[in-house]
């Protein structure tokens, strides 16, 4: 492998050299395995060890478009702070597909920063049979090395769109949107109705003000002990365990 290769791969730690080239980075056996059961035609190159390649000779062999490199190592290319046994370069989704509200719960992320907090969303909302999350132009990149370690391969499985919301939004008829904010209704006590749209904000500020207004219903986690506030990813799992029962 040369230093180009390894500068290339260091680059796509960057939103703006991910989407010129249209790839993102995947590391793990866990995830870059399902990928190559349930989407390889999504990876464009492996860089794995010989164990793992010999371990999946037939499987490799199988996919004779992936170009598959052995290294001795990965300490070089790996964005982890323990380099696993492969690294996948996966091309981009498409952009051509379009947020469709027609059934279920959409979920949408308003400003949500940290990079763990937004993968751990996408894989809570994976186990709940969440089909897509619409994202705040503002929100963390969910093609980021970080976020798609904490997706644990969920990413895969949803659409992601980045939006402006309140243009979205505003263009929505008879469809529900309920706003995750302090001052609403329980959780508990909501008859949720789908389809319908789940606006969780801000780890911080919560949910914006310019799209608080567009709920039909706030709605609220109720407090027992005395924390001053749920973390991000953990409000937005208890909230939909509520809404896909």
């Amino acid at each position: 492998m040369t230093k180009f290769d390894v500068k290339y791969i260091q680059s796509l730690a960057h939103k703006k050299q991910r989407e010129e080239e249209g790839l993102f980075v995947v590391e793990g056996v866990k995830m870059v395995d399902e990928l190559l059961l349930n989407f390889p035609d999504r990876i464009v190159r492996i860089f794995a060890t010989e164990s793992w390649i010999n371990d999946r000779k037939q499987i490799v062999k199988k996919y004779h478009s992936i170009d598959c490199i052995e290294l001795d190592a990965l300490n070089k290319i790996s964005f982890l702070q323990t380099p696993n046994e492969v690294l996948a370069l996966v091309s981009m989704p498409s952009t051509e597909i379009t947020p469709s509200i027609s059934t279920g719960v959409t979920l949408v992320l308003d400003q949500i920063q940290d990079p763990g907090n937004l993968g751990t969303i996408i894989r809570t909302a994976d186990w709940f049979g969440v089909k897509q999350i619409i994202c705040s132009n503002d929100t963390s990149d969910a093609f980021a090395p970080k976020v798609v370690q904490a997706t644990m391969g969920s990413l895969m499985r949803l659409n992601i769109f980045y939006l402006d919301l309140g243009s979205f939004l505003k263009t929505l008829d008879d469809i529900p949107i309920y706003t995750a904010e302090l001052n609403g209704e329980s959780v508990y006590e909501v008859e949720f109705k789908q389809p319908m749209i789940l606006v969780i904000g801000n780890e911080s500020r919560g949910v914006s003000e310019n799209i608080s207004r567009f709920a039909n219903k706030k709605i609220t986690i109720p407090k027992v002990g005395n924390a001053e506030s749920l973390n991000a990813s953990v409000a937005a799992g208890i909230i939909l365990s509520q809404a896909t029962r």
